[in-house]
Parts: C-alpha cells; structure tokens; sequence
C-alpha cells in the first residue's frame, strides 16, 4: 500500500482543542475493513424497514411495482457514486466527516453541514428506533396472547424504551462492534426476504399472480371528481379477491365527517360511481365492511382524493422525478458522512468494490421483497379490504402470522436489521458531529447519548408517514454541503490535504474568523435554489429536483469562488 494512498499525520497535534481520539486519522494498522465488510454494512443498512415501506409507499401513490423497481435502481446507482467519491477521503486520511469538511468549510463552519446533517440522522434514529420498539412489542403480544394495537399505547413506548437502551448499549461498546453486527446479521436479513417472497407467492397462487394483481393498488381507493358545471362524483376502488372478478368488501358507507355515525350501508355493486353532495364534498369519507360470517370486518376511514377535470394537471413523470429525487435523499446523509466508515477500510479498492456490491443490488433487491410481500399479503388476508390498510411495514405484516415461534423469530431478525442500520446509517455520523464541537468535553459515546435523546425528543411516532415528503425536503439541504465537499477535494486540492493543518487552531482552514465564506455563499444559494420551489409553485421543478439543484449550483459555484481567491 503506497503513501499516496493512506496519509499519515507524523505531527503531533494531541494538544489543539480541535483534536480528540475519537476525530484523530485512524492509525494504518487499525484500517482492517475489507470489502465484505463494507459490502455487509451496505446490505445491513439497506435490508430495513424504512427500504421496504418507501417502496410499498411508492405503489401506494400510483407507480407501477417494474416503474418503482427502475426508480429505486437509477436513485441507487446516482448515489453510489457521489458516496465512492466522498469515500475517498475517509480511506486516505483516515479521519470522519466533521473533520474532512473542514478543509472546505472552515474549522467552525464544518458545523452547520455537521450539525444539519447530524439533526437529521437523529430524527432517522429516532424513526428506526420506534420501528424496531414495535417489533419487541408484536414479541410481547405474541408471548401474553395479546392483540396489536393500531394506535398509540403504552406497550409500543415500552418497546420503544427497550430497544432505545439496546441502541446505546451498542455505541457504548464502540464502533468495532458493528462490524460484527453487520457480518452477522446481512446474511440472515437476506435469506429472510426470500422467505417472505416465497410465501407470498405460494398462498397467493403464483409469482405471477401477485405482480399482475398489484396493479389494483396503483388506484386510490376512493377519487372524488370535481369540476365547476357538473356534480361531483365519488368514485369507488375498492380491492377485489384473487379471481378479480368480485370486491373483498360487501358493502360501503359514506360518512360526512369522521365522527359520522350513520349506519346506512349499500351493498357493492358493479358501479362504483356515485353523485355526492356538491356542499359538503371536501369533508367525505368511506368505509367498506365484509361479512366474515360471524362476525363484520371493517376497513378505516378513507378520505377520498379530490381531483378537478382542469387541464393543469402534471404528466406522471412529475411523480417518478418527485420519487427518484426522495429514493437519493434517502441516503443523502451518508453520502456526506460516508467517510466515518472508510476511514476504517484498508483500501480504496475495498471500499469502492463494497459499497457498489452492498448498495444498490440490495436496495433493489429488499424493495421488491417490499413491494411484493405487501402486494401478496393484500391478496392473502381476506379481512384486508382497502389498500390504505395493507401491512405496508413488515412487523405490522409478520405480526399477522398464526406461527408463534414463526412470529417471534422474524420479528428478532428484523430489531436485527433495524438495530444495524440505525447504528452504522444514524448513529456515527451525528455522534461525530457533536464530538467536533468540543473535542476536548464530547466523546463518541457521549455524542451518541445526545443522539439518543433528541431521537426522542423529535416524536418520531409522528414522522413516520411523512417519509417520502421529509426525504425531498432533506434532499436540498444535504446536496448542496455534498456538492461542495466533492468541488473542494477534487477540483480545488486536486486530493492533497494537509492533514495536520485539519486540527490546528490557527492554521489555514481557518479562513476569515473559522469560516469559509465561499462555502457559506455557496451553500446558501443551493439550499435557496433548491427549495424555492416548496413556497413558490411557478418554481416547484426546483424541488423536485432538490439533491440535483442543490448539489449542482453549490459544487459549481463553490469552484468560481474558490478560484478567484
């Protein structure tokens, strides 16, 4: 392995208040990574729940399961290479993310992006970690014969407790333990996934089957159309069994309001078109009932989509750009922090070769075990009448298994699953970020406490069907501190950094005052540019193409500012 590879820092610079154990260039002899464990930390973090339920969610908005497939494939493709990129660093200086970025950013302006970054892998945190606090509380259910709750109880905040405690024991141990973790655990996640394809196809009657029955869930399950000279009509999609030729529900009601409490049911018919009242068409609900002989099984409440006859509506590429650009704000955060994992890889062949093995391969992979499993489980409950209340998550899913052992054990593999990604994806970087604003006072382990409590203080509880909106929202704020990372180490240093200039008080990273002001210029104005468009609609292609708006104003704006110095 050549110099040019991995740089050593030969000056000690243990006394500057920018330097601690835990943000110093990891020793040569310590990088022990090789490609399956780069590659086994990608499946880990890519074999999770939050990869399953955007795919389930993507049929849910009307997208084809092949269209989502490609979607979710490119998304992964456009990320990997950004994140082999910014890899490099990690693997030739050994340091993470806060410090790297200081060279672009300035000793203290590497905090904005650190800490925007490392708030938002806290609210990931947060969301992974009440998922898999509903794992151990399906366990429970399973183990004292009780019935899941649908809503909030206090069981899931106990499971929620539980598996928060398990996540710090975790970094208490250190960051050689997840290593192990994720050896251990991406073998078991993918066998998992193929199990559940396997059942999916064979109660449904046929691989086949389930794919072409899945197009019924690209429908809404209720549509009012609206226009200004005719009466709105509701228009009824209600999911049909596996010969498609009859509607699982029997019967349907229409609500106005919520609280309504009328009990006029009409049986389904064969046209499901009806007029509506024209004064009251935007507080309408529907709910269908089937008759399980001894008793009736009732779907939620669905509030129809109000959809007008104007001519302004968006072509559907709108919705795949919308969709690709959430797929890569899905791992926008590690693509910035992505070098809190190299720096442990002993080449730069390992970890090129292991995040294009474990990424996007799996990620296509586990969305499909995804979209089909939900797309399977629709046709095989029959007390499932809607597609707003299919088991989108895998533990709502596993949960509905009559098998206790069978129940029990996937409900482990998958607080396995969650428990590895939310460490290597959630736990690293902002434990990092929190490290670097006071090297000296904050350790590894005390920036992963403080991950830990604002995972909680953020009620995840409440984020997560938000996903898809909060992910192209994170978009335009990360890639713009990725676009100027990348102009920076490419394009203004060519790769040459100093390394000890990284933790010197007064060295030159230092810039005006610890900030760089053609960092700061450009950052805000792709975080502008990029999210102008969520306020004003003439602008709103903008948005949906935050990441690439973002990172393409900001990498190249970054580069005039810097060459003119």
């Amino acid at each position: 392995m050549s110099e040019k590879e991995i740089q050593v820092m030969h000056e000690d610079m243990s006394a500057s208040s920018y330097y601690s154990e835990d943000l110093a260039p990891v020793p040569p002899d310590q990088r022990t990574w090789n490609t399956w464990h780069l590659a086994a930390i990608w499946i880990g973090m890519a074999v999770c729940i939050p990869t399953y339920l955007l795919a389930s969610y993507m049929i849910k908005s009307g997208i084809g399961w092949l269209e989502a497939l490609i979607i979710i494939g490119l998304s992964n493709l456009i990320i990997t290479v950004p994140m082999v990129l910014n890899g490099h660093a990690g693997v030739k200086y050994g340091v993470p993310f806060p410090v790297i970025g200081r060279s672009s950013f300035g000793m203290k302006g590497i905090h904005i992006a650190a800490i925007v970054r490392g708030i938002v892998a806290c609210g990931w945190f947060g969301i992974q970690t009440w998922i898999g606090g509903l794992a151990i509380y399906a366990i429970f259910n399973v183990l004292t014969g009780n019935e899941s709750s649908y809503g909030l109880s206090i069981g899931q905040f106990v499971g929620f407790g539980i598996f928060w405690i398990i996540n710090i024991y975790i970094v208490w141990k250190g960051v050689e333990s997840i290593k192990f973790l994720e050896v251990f655990a991406a073998p078991i996640l993918i066998i998992m996934g193929i199990f559940l394809i396997i059942w999916g196809a064979t109660q449904a009657g046929g691989f086949s089957v389930v794919l072409q029955k899945s197009k019924q869930l690209e429908n809404p399950t209720a549509v009012i159309h609206s226009s200004e000279d005719s009466q709105p009509l509701l228009i009824l999609n209600p999911l049909k069994d596996r010969t498609g030729t009859k509607t699982k529900a029997d019967d349907y009601r229409i609500l106005y309001g919520k609280d309504d409490m009328d009990e006029n049911w009409s049986p389904l018919t064969t046209s499901f078109t009806i007029p509506v009242d024209p004064s009251r068409s935007d507080d309408i609900f529907v709910q269908f009932r089937k008759n399980m002989g001894d008793k009736y099984v009732y779907s939620s409440h669905i509030k129809p989509i109000l959809r007008s006859d104007s001519k302004k509506t968006k072509p559907r590429i709108w919705t795949y750009i919308l969709w690709l650009t959430a797929m890569v704000g899905f791992w926008a955060t590690m693509s910035l922090s992505i070098a809190d994992i190299t720096r442990y890889a002993a080449t730069q062949k390992s970890q090129i070769a292991g995040q294009f093995i474990g990424l996007p391969g799996t990620m296509m992979l586990y969305s499909f075990v995804g979209i089909f499993v939900t797309c399977a489980a629709v046709l095989n409950f029959e007390d499932i009448l809607v597609g707003d209340d299919a088991p989108w998550d895998p533990v709502k899913l596993l949960a509905r298994f009559d098998n206790p052992v069978i129940v029990i054990l996937s409900q482990i593999f998958l607080i396995i699953a969650t428990l590895s990604t939310n460490i290597a994806a959630n736990v690293i970087a902002p434990s990092n970020a929190f490290s670097n604003l006071w090297p000296k006072k904050i350790s590894f382990r005390t920036g992963g406490i403080i991950t830990g409590i604002i995972g909680i203080l953020i009620c995840p509880w409440w984020l997560l069907d938000e996903i898809s909106s909060i992910l192209i929202f994170i978009s335009g704020l990360l890639g713009p501190v990725l676009g100027i990372m990348l102009s920076d180490y490419y394009l203004v240093r060519n790769k040459e950094i100093e390394l000890a200039e990284l933790y010197r008080y007064n060295g030159i990273y230092s810039y005006k005052y610890g900030f760089n002001p053609a960092a700061i210029i450009a950052l805000a104005s792709g975080v502008g540019l990029a999210l102008i468009g969520f306020w004003i609609e003439e602008l709103d292609f903008l948005y949906s193409f935050s990441w690439f708006t973002g990172f393409l104003v900001s990498f190249v704006l970054y580069y005039l500012l810097m060459k003119k110095k």
